[in-house]
């Protein structure tokens, strides 16, 4: 993020604060619906004894249950803190590193995830390096998990939280453009997509039989009404997967309702496997 320094400055701080794991495993319905859905994707494509890059894995939230379940893992994140914790755990190595630049050999894992550096890197060149990255890693046949942030929910969330009067040129900006710097303060953004645009995003990297789909559905909002109770979150998961089937069943792919979901999950597969 060498172009974008003070967006970069802002990221670190941000992910510095440690708040990234309790959304995912305690403090909202939605953060544990996405990472449950992600955990039942990723761990019904991969192979026993994967080796599994985990790209701006952050304190190995994912890192940790692939290990677990015997993936040979290797966590990169950008901020050290993070890569600290996550090097606690034992059953994996974390090192700190940045998604454009891998240190790893050619041809030498069978998944890559990329859950993060695709919606924090500003610059579309610097998307393209991180894929193209992942592509290079990976072995014939092997798989890439890229996460990315759906721009309509981002400006729907706006919406809600303000109203119409709450809506700035800058929001009209993201539901144009998908490009939102932060202000400092917050989540330091970066890059919304659309399902259309992240699964060309990948296409251009190279992967074929490329899917997007959504990670926690359109039912987010309304379960993040509630308390985060474990039925809501096992609700949430059965609406979004039979709605993904339905939808698979009705000759539609899972793509075109994958925008109403906050979080998109696009897995792509080299050729050649």
């Amino acid at each position: 993020m060498s172009t974008h320094t003070d967006h970069d400055a802002n990221v670190q701080s941000y992910y510095s604060l440690g708040r990234e794991e309790s959304r995912l495993t305690t403090r909202s319905v939605g953060g544990r619906l996405e990472f449950e859905r992600v955990r039942r994707i990723v761990s019904g494509r991969l192979t026993p004894g994967s080796r599994v890059l985990d790209v701006g894995g952050g304190t190995g939230v994912h890192s940790r249950w692939l290990a677990e379940a015997g993936h040979d893992v290797v966590l990169l994140d950008p901020v050290a803190t993070q890569v600290e914790v996550a090097s606690r755990h034992g059953g994996f190595a974390a090192q700190i590193g940045d998604a454009r630049e891998l240190p790893f050999a050619d041809d030498s894992a069978d998944a890559v995830l990329l859950f993060g550096p695709l919606y924090h890197l500003v610059s579309a060149e610097d998307r393209r390096t991180a894929l193209d990255e992942a592509h290079r890693v990976l072995r014939p046949g092997g798989l890439v998990f890229a996460q990315g942030i759906s721009r309509l929910t981002a400006f729907v969330d706006t919406v809600i939280a303000g109203g119409h009067d709450a809506v700035a040129p800058e929001d009209l900006e993201i539901l144009r453009t998908g490009i939102w710097i932060g202000d400092g303060d917050g989540f330091p953004g970066g890059h919304f997509h659309t399902a259309v645009e992240l699964r060309e995003d990948v296409e251009r990297s190279g992967f074929e039989s490329v899917e997007v789909l959504g990670l926690e559905g359109p039912n987010a909002g309304a379960l993040e009404a509630f308390a985060a109770k474990d039925e809501l979150v096992d609700l949430g998961l059965d609406l979004v997967e039979s709605l993904d089937r339905r939808m698979r069943e009705a000759g539609r792919g899972p793509e075109l309702i994958a925008d109403y979901s906050p979080h998109l999950l696009a897995v792509g597969v080299t050729p050649g496997g």
